[in-house]
């Protein structure tokens, strides 16, 4: 009597990819993901790398220790086209496992957009084209600022608001989960678009406006840079000094001496801290040595948050408006994510960002 034919592992619908950013967005190592689901980290690895496939019971017991429904692994969304890398401003201070993290947070909310752009206009992208030459003195840094301004409309004024200015030309931006208090704001293309995360740390305006010109620095300037330079850091900054208050308006509106109500006007007028107010005067030549660290020890005295509350940080909406529209257009949270390869729990996360 010839044996029973042995009947083959069922082997589930499996996209590498997905396995890779949830195991990311978890904050979960090979081993650790291992270790939770009776299987080798060099499964895992093989997993992820395409040589294995999980069988439906393997990938089920995955699904389970990363907090996903097994629909999740199955959906053919490919991973994003990313030019360039990301600039995490606090590169040194966070853990690589902290950066995968935040990144494959931009990934999930790639997904949506790209979900959302199917069914709705999204503003087009709209960056002027800005080239820093090698090596980049303070002052083509200014220059870079000014044209930027130029290229935006801004004239000589404040800008109003950075980031729905940002938004209006086709960045999209969202605030991070308060997931890690060291992942600080970052930028990174996914696909055909530059996305902005701003910290959910820093609740003050002025910070979160220099936040925001930091990272416009970023994609503007630095297009193949390598991030983690602290030269591209302190371009980035000096950038967004000069993009917040063109150096001659500024130079012509500080005080001479150290006049912290003239000081607190100025910031209400130009959205900057009294800090970067007292940095930018002593770079502009307008406060000696002595006096720019006079100005510094007083801040430091004061603390934070520093005088002159300036309200709630901007924060961006282009991306919930868009979903809201969806919505009262017949496509509601369910349909977004399941057009987005997405648990539902992801998309809030994503809305929430918005």
């Amino acid at each position: 009597m010839s044996p029973t034919p042995r009947r083959p592992l069922t082997v589930a619908p499996f996209q590498r990819h997905a396995l890779t950013l949830a195991r990311r967005w978890r904050r979960m190592s090979k081993q650790q993901l291992a270790a939770a689901t009776g299987v080798t980290a060099a499964t895992i690895g093989q997993y992820e790398l395409g040589q294995a496939r999980p069988p439906a019971g393997v990938l089920g017991r995955l699904a389970l220790a990363l907090g996903l429904p097994p629909e999740f692994f199955a959906a053919a969304v490919p991973a994003p086209a990313t030019p360039g890398h990301a600039h995490f401003r606090s590169l040194r201070a966070t853990t690589q496992a902290e950066r995968d993290q935040a990144l494959a947070f931009g990934e999930i909310a790639w997904r949506v957009v790209d979900a959302v752009e199917r069914l709705v206009r999204l503003p087009e992208l709209r960056l002027p084209q800005l080239e820093l030459p090698e090596p980049a003195t303070s002052g083509d840094v200014e220059a870079a600022a000014t044209a930027a301004r130029a290229a935006f409309g801004l004239g000589g004024e404040p800008v109003p608001h950075v980031i729905r200015l940002l938004e209006a030309h086709g960045v999209v931006v969202l605030t991070l989960p308060d997931v890690s208090d060291r992942v600080d704001a970052f930028s990174h293309w996914y696909g055909h678009r530059p996305f902005v995360f701003a910290s959910p740390a820093k609740h003050d305006k002025a910070r979160s406006r220099m936040d925001a010109a930091h990272e416009l620095a970023h994609l503007l300037l630095h297009h193949d840079a390598e991030p983690g330079s602290q030269v591209l850091e302190r371009q980035a900054t000096a950038f967004a000094s000069a993009f917040l208050a063109p150096p001659d308006r500024l130079r012509e509106e500080l005080p001479a001496r150290l006049d912290f109500e003239r000081l607190h006007e100025l910031k209400r007028r130009w959205g900057l801290s009294l800090k970067a107010l007292v940095y930018r005067g002593h770079a502009l030549g307008v406060y000696r040595d002595h006096t720019y660290r006079r100005g510094m020890s007083l801040l430091a005295e004061w603390g934070h948050p520093e005088p002159g509350d300036l309200g709630p940080p901007e924060s961006p909406v282009a991306v919930s408006r868009a979903i809201g529209l969806l919505a009262t257009q017949g496509t509601g949270p369910d349909g977004l994510a399941a057009r987005a390869g997405l648990p539902v729990e992801l998309l809030h996360a994503v809305i929430a960002a918005g």
